[in-house]
């Protein structure tokens, strides 16, 4: 599956156009600010002119007044975040860090005001009129997370006489509110996408449109694009159609819920009604699920990390995010969605955005084959492998203790999926066509397919210009995708090091990720990750590369990657997002004569 890849990035980033996020110290030119992560730039000097009256040690924004590469950088301060202690202003100076934007505009929101809140008849039979379908007797659900607001799709589903099954996936029809060129399009355009922080959604929309009239909340009438596909009893395509539908969701359900009934532990009545239907979508899920792995599609078992905040937004748990049954019978159908409509869509050679995903590194793969060698793996991906060969692989390595470092080195070979306007393959779903329509509420990407797939239905031509723009923005969305994700990580990594900042000495299972010159990076079950600098350990260990191991010279004692080990929380550096452990069994004396003498 596509898996997202996230890079280690400290605080004090560019903010784009000259402007770094970091902490104002005091100094004898009058302030400066250390930057750090992939953008460092060094110090930015502040004159005391250009200091704007902000507080020492606060968290600000600096924007340069002279380049990048001067002898001698200069900045001033152009906005104060507040106190870098505070959960909130952490996250705001990731959010400005990345360049993000948290606010929309008067003109943004007044167009959006001017929406209608909920569907009229009048409003439906005028579309029934242009050709939209009423699928609103058609039983309709939606499985989403529980505390979900922006729901995009939903599913109908019915057995076909003769066997297989006629499955509907319903995604929110956005373009018939946000049309090309208002200031609303302008400004989601810009975003790019919705943007997941641990403690906030920073929406591509408004909420009036993103968590009302384009939700497919249940009860209500909605517009809809829907994707209606017939399977065989073994899963192969035997047609379908993409047209434009009213529909009424008849239960609003949540993975938790629907995974309960089809595990039969719990049966909550207003599920009694839809049995049949979560039946009929496991069969079809599971037929699809088998077909694709038979194909080569990769699936990485990789959890997110999950932080579960109080009230003003301190992390109170982190744990793997747990996913169920129910989570793959959604995620099957919308792969089977986007899968339908980039094939259909390539056929007509109209302007389109594909989600691509290209061969892996062969340098980080010949990376992988050393590793899986040295943890004693007799696997081997060549040159050129198939997607069906490192599926093969893959799953031979899920199935061991050494799962999670594997997995990690595996993914990491892979390209990034990005967007394009031309249908290059996706290697981790071992296709040749593949697009993203299922999720316009939060992706530019979908919404671009949609308005393309409108004029199709419509009778018109492709729009001049229009491969022209499918290039730009495909190229432009992936570039905010990634900054998304890099900032979702980011806003994780500081509540990790806030959580592990209150529990310095505390001894947690792990298991050795990563060896560098400098230390061991540990992976704990919570999936926090920190770092044991070798600095702290009772020897003097050299890293092996060849090898991925750390030795003692003195003793001998060794290190591997994927070696479990229990650490101790040492320190947390709430700037850099950084967690230290040290080694109980394995640590420098000096460090223990100095926890003597604070005792």
């Amino acid at each position: 599956m596509e898996n997202r890849q996230k890079a280690r990035h400290d605080g004090g980033q560019e903010t784009g156009a000259g402007r770094y996020v970091g902490i104002l110290r005091q100094s004898d030119f009058g302030g400066e600010l250390e930057t750090t992560g992939r953008d460092r730039i060094g110090t930015i000097a502040i004159p005391p002119a250009d200091l704007g009256g902000a507080p020492f040690g606060m968290l600000v924004v600096v924007e340069l007044t002279t380049p990048a590469d001067a002898s001698r950088v200069l900045g001033r301060v152009v906005e104060v975040l507040g106190d870098p202690g505070r959960p909130d202003v952490a996250i705001l100076g990731i959010i400005r860090a990345h360049g993000l934007a948290d606010r929309f505009s008067a003109e943004v929101l007044d167009e959006a005001r001017e929406l209608p809140t909920e569907l009229t008849e009048e409003d439906i039979a005028a579309e029934l009129a242009r050709g939209r379908r009423d699928l609103r007797r058609l039983r309709t659900i939606t499985i989403d997370g529980e505390d979900a607001k922006d729901i995009d799709d939903a599913i109908s589903i019915e057995e076909r006489d003769g066997g297989g099954w006629r499955l509907w996936v319903h995604i929110a029809d956005v373009a018939h509110y946000v049309p090309a060129g208002s200031a609303l399009d302008r400004e989601a355009a810009r975003r790019g996408n919705s943007v997941y922080l641990v403690d906030r959604v920073l929406p591509m929309l408004p909420p009036r449109l993103s968590n009302g009239i384009c939700s497919l909340n249940p009860h209500v009438d909605r517009f809809a694009m829907t994707c209606m596909i017939e399977f065989d009893g073994d899963g192969e395509e035997l047609g379908g159609e993409v047209f434009e539908s009213v529909i009424r969701s008849d239960l609003r359900a949540n993975y938790r819920d629907v995974f309960a009934v089809l595990d039969g532990r719990s049966f909550p009545h207003h599920y009694r009604f839809v049995y049949d239907e979560l039946l009929m979508m496991r069969r079809l899920a599971g037929v699809l699920a088998k077909k694709r792995g038979q194909a080569g599609t990769l699936e990485f078992d990789m959890p997110e990390t999950v932080v579960t905040l109080d009230a003003e937004g301190r992390p109170v748990a982190i744990a793997a995010a747990e996913t169920n049954e129910a989570n793959d019978i959604i995620e099957a159908f919308m792969i089977s969605a986007n899968i339908f409509v980039a094939r259909r869509y390539t056929e007509l050679r109209r302007p389109f955005i594909y989600r691509v995903h290209e061969e892996p590194d062969l340098e980080k793969l010949e990376r992988f084959n050393r590793t899986a060698r040295l943890l004693g793996f007799r696997v081997r991906l060549g040159r050129r492998p198939q997607p069906v060969d490192v599926a093969a692989v893959l799953r031979h390595v899920c199935q061991t203790t050494f799962a999670p470092v594997l997995s990690q080195l595996l993914l990491q070979s892979l390209a990034k999926a990005r967007y394009d306007a031309s249908p290059l393959g996706h290697y981790g779903l071992a296709l040749y066509d593949y697009c993203h329509f299922t999720a316009p509420i939060r992706r530019y990407a979908d919404l671009f397919v949609h308005r393309e797939i409108k004029r199709q239905l419509a009778g018109l031509p492709p729009e001049e210009g229009g491969r022209r723009l499918a290039e730009e923005v495909a190229e432009h969305v992936s570039d905010t995708e990634r900054a998304a994700m890099q900032a979702e990580f980011d806003s994780i990594a500081q509540k990790v090091a806030e959580y592990m900042a209150e529990r310095i000495g505390e001894r947690y299972p792990g298991m050795i990720t990563g060896i560098i010159t400098a230390g061991l990076f540990v992976r704990l079950e919570n999936m926090a990750e920190g770092m044991v600098p070798f600095r702290t350990m009772g020897d003097y260990y050299v890293y092996d590369p060849d090898t991925l191991s750390a030795r003692g010279e003195r003793r001998g004692r060794t290190y591997r990657v994927g070696d479990q080990v229990t650490v101790e929380v040492a320190a947390a550096n709430l700037e850099r997002r950084q967690v230290d452990f040290i080694l109980p069994d394995d640590r420098a004396p000096e460090r223990d004569e100095r926890r003597r003498r604070q005792v």
